[in-house]
């Protein structure tokens, strides 16, 4: 499993993962997210999941926990592009409400508004 993180202006972080993502690479990924949320430098977390291919129940795990974090901060998260198999996850966990489609850039700019308010 691979990802990138990048922090855009206006506190977005975007984390692209691919591959498949289990439980041992959740605890990785899961440290570098929460320690820029921690810091203060995010107010959305997209997670863009159109290259990942498996994910296990831990992957949920590192969303729900990353909602967590960023709710003390009033921020938000968006669940991007994941396949049918990950959406219908999602749906049953309760997070149907954050999935979108779509480029990065428009989510960007959707969620400035959201955001900013």
């Amino acid at each position: 499993m691979k990802f990138n993180m990048t922090l855009h202006p206006n506190q977005v972080l975007v984390i692209k993962l691919y591959g498949e993502l289990d439980h041992h690479q959740t605890e990785k990924v899961r440290a570098q997210i929460s320690k820029a949320i921690l810091q203060g430098n995010v107010k959305l977390l997209i997670w863009n999941l159109e290259q990942l291919h498996f994910m296990d129940s831990s992957g949920i795990g590192l969303i729900l926990g990353r909602i967590r974090e960023l709710r003390a901060v009033d921020g938000q998260t968006v669940i991007l592009n994941p396949s049918e198999t990950m959406q219908k996850i999602f749906k049953f966990s309760g997070l149907g409400g954050l999935i979108m489609e779509g480029s990065e850039q428009n989510v960007i700019l959707q969620a400035r508004g959201i955001v900013n308010g």
